[in-house]
Formats: C-alpha cells, structure tokens, sequence
C-alpha cells in the first residue's frame, strides 16, 4: 500500500511539471485519436462492411491522425502559427504513416487468425480492433519522444510559462 502511495506522489509531481503535463496531455490526445480511429474502423469495416480489414485500417488511422497532429501541436506542445513542413508535418506524417504499416501488418494477421478460427464478424471485427490497438501502443512512446522533440518550445518561452517548476 505504501509504494503504490508513494507511486501516486511520484505521478502528482510528475503531472506538475512542463514534461509532466505535456505527457499528460499527449495521452489524452492519444485518447482521443484512438477513439477516432475505433470508431472509423468499427463502422466502415464492422458496420458498413466497405472494405477489408487493410484498407479500413488505414482509413481509420489516417482520419484520426488530422486531429491528432493538431491537438498535438496546439494543445499538448502549445505551438501556435504556421506549421513547418520538414520539421513538424513531414516527421508527423512519416511516424503516423509508420504505425499505420504496423497497424496494417497487425490487421492482416488479425483476420488471418480470424479466419484459421472462424470467426463470425463482429469475433473478426474486435479482433482487428485489438491488433490496430497493440499496433499503435507499441509506437506510443516511440512518437511522444518523437514529438517532444519536432514541437519543442524554446527553453526560455518554457521558463517564462512555469519559473517556478523549472527553477525547484
């Protein structure tokens, strides 16, 4: 009981940090993409029934990645004006187009083991789900590390918005 308090104190000063808070704010964006992207997924590929697993994959993901990118850059790292096509959009893209190829290779697998298993569609529809899930948890903390550093602010316009988080 007294590590996981401990635990929790360690998350609290974490959170009230600027890396802490970013974090914190990262994952919700996460969240919120990954609900896109279910949802998407769910209804062309498990309502719908407009492509197969591949092609709905990669639909879902990449409408989920335009309010990604945003919410990421706005709201998680607080940039603000023109996006810079090297150093912000085209290392987005490449990462999110990254886990939409593992995304795409899970999803395949997944309805192969749906079919070696028989399945009915909506046992292949959560299966496809859960592999597009595992694909994108894995690159997780991969594109925050990523992100921190294409939509970093300068380290001044940081200690002028928490001096007393950067100074303790």
């Amino acid at each position: 009981m007294l590590q996981m308090r401990d635990a929790l104190v360690r998350l609290w000063r974490l959170y009230h940090t600027p890396q802490g808070q970013r974090l914190f704010r990262y994952a919700m964006v996460s969240v919120v993409s990954t609900a896109v992207s279910f949802a998407v997924l769910t209804f062309v590929y498990g309502v719908l029934r407009l492509w197969t697993e591949v092609p709905s994959t990669i639909f879902a993901n990449a409408v989920a990645a335009v309010p990604s990118y945003y919410l990421n850059r706005q709201w998680a790292w607080g940039k603000n004006g023109r996006s810079h096509l090297w150093r912000e959009v085209v290392p987005f893209w490449v990462t999110s187009f990254a886990g939409i190829a593992l995304s795409t290779l899970t999803a395949t697998g997944a309805r192969a083991f749906s079919l070696d298993h028989h399945l009915h569609h909506l046992g292949s529809t959560v299966v496809v789900d859960g592999a597009n899930l595992f694909a994108f948890g894995i690159l997780w903390i991969l594109k925050f590390l990523i992100f921190n550093r294409l939509f970093r602010q300068h380290p001044v316009a940081e200690a002028e918005l928490e001096p007393e988080l950067v100074n303790s």
